[in-house]
């Protein structure tokens, strides 16, 4: 097999290193494509048994293709859609009730994890319920079969082509394609990790040699805080707390001059950063206990009048999981109901 498609994987090699802009799908064929895949993945130390059932029958996806293209570009300048609605939504009773349950049911984990990482377990079970609803819904998608496509597609080639090699070197660890399976853009398990995120900060939650995101409890919530913890999560820290902010307040003085190299659309609605004994100074009050050096930045996302808070550095942490204020204010308010 090696020699049949040696002269493949060269003529492809060749056009890969050649200084022209991204390959798109259509400059080579799916199979060519995989061989060079396949001969990255042996050349990063996969096993040739875990290549051949990973691989075998493998064809492109293009549902994964048309959900992939339907994704939205550069972002509009139109506005914000408003916070309330999608809290409303996404921190509902179901929600909070599944993650009461699911926190009492892992409780003996949860704080041993909590000693370990400095996390606290409302916050691993919040992310846990938005990202799968506590492992009931973790996706369908074949993971082999999306990331190949999606690698061969060529719009974020860079980025998929490093992710199906490493899903690879996960199956290496005794998986089975059919429990490899997950999102239409590779992410799996209950915490929904790319498969780079696996190999880099899953974590062994029970200490039976194993991360197992997939079923096992422990397994999730410790991957979960180990992710945290590798981002920069404070510990004794809140994400942040409810502010009452002063009628006629000058936001116009806070407001932040940096723009961040990353989901700047996300970080340009928060103001600068201040000690939040400098927010007492300015009329801005915390509605919970909240030490005067504490570094916070003011978020007030539907306006005038409405609901305010004082995020802390743990906020972008949240952040880090997923890039989208919604996200990451529903997770902070979702794990604040859990722990009540």
């Amino acid at each position: 097999m090696i020699k049949r498609f040696l002269p493949i994987v060269l003529a492809a090699a060749a056009a890969m290193a050649a200084p022209t802009s991204p390959l798109a799908a259509q400059d080579m064929s799916f199979d060519a494509y995989l061989q060079l895949l396949i001969a990255r993945a042996r050349a990063e130390g996969v096993s040739e048994s875990t290549i051949l059932r990973m691989t075998q029958g493998l064809e492109p996806s293009q549902r994964v293709i048309e959900l992939d293209r339907a994704q939205p570009g550069s972002p509009t300048r139109s506005g914000y859609p408003p916070l309330a609605p999608y809290i409303a939504t996404h921190v509902d009773a179901a929600r909070i009730d599944g993650g009461k349950a699911a926190y009492a049911s892992a409780l003996g984990s949860i704080r041993a994890i909590e000693r370990e990482y400095g996390v606290p377990g409302e916050i691993l079970v919040a992310i846990w319920g938005h990202e799968t609803a506590y492992g009931r819904v973790t996706g369908g998608f074949d993971l082999a079969q999306a990331l190949a496509t999606l690698a061969w597609e060529g719009r974020r080639r860079e980025l998929f082509s490093g992710e199906f090699v490493d899903l690879l070197k996960v199956a290496d660890k005794g998986y089975s394609r059919s429990q490899l399976k997950g999102s239409w853009a590779g992410a799996f398990g209950n915490p929904q990790f790319l498969p780079s995120v696996y190999l880099r900060l899953a974590t062994d939650g029970d200490g039976d040699g194993r991360a197992d995101i997939f079923g096992n409890r422990a397994d999730t919530l410790a991957s979960i805080a180990n992710y945290f913890r590798d981002a920069g999560w404070r510990q004794g820290q809140p994400w942040g707390v409810r502010a009452s902010v002063p009628a006629g307040f000058d936001w116009g003085a806070v407001q932040s001059k940096i723009v961040a190299p990353v989901c700047p659309r996300v970080h340009e609605r928060h103001s600068q950063w201040k000690t939040v004994g400098e927010w007492r100074a300015m009329g801005v009050q915390p509605q919970r206990p909240l030490s005067d050096d504490v570094i916070a930045s003011l978020f007030q996302p539907d306006g005038p009048g409405t609901p305010a808070w004082l995020l802390t550095t743990n906020y972008r942490v949240i952040l880090e999981y997923n890039c989208s204020n919604y996200y990451a204010m529903s997770v902070g308010l979702l794990a604040d109901e859990i722990a009540r």
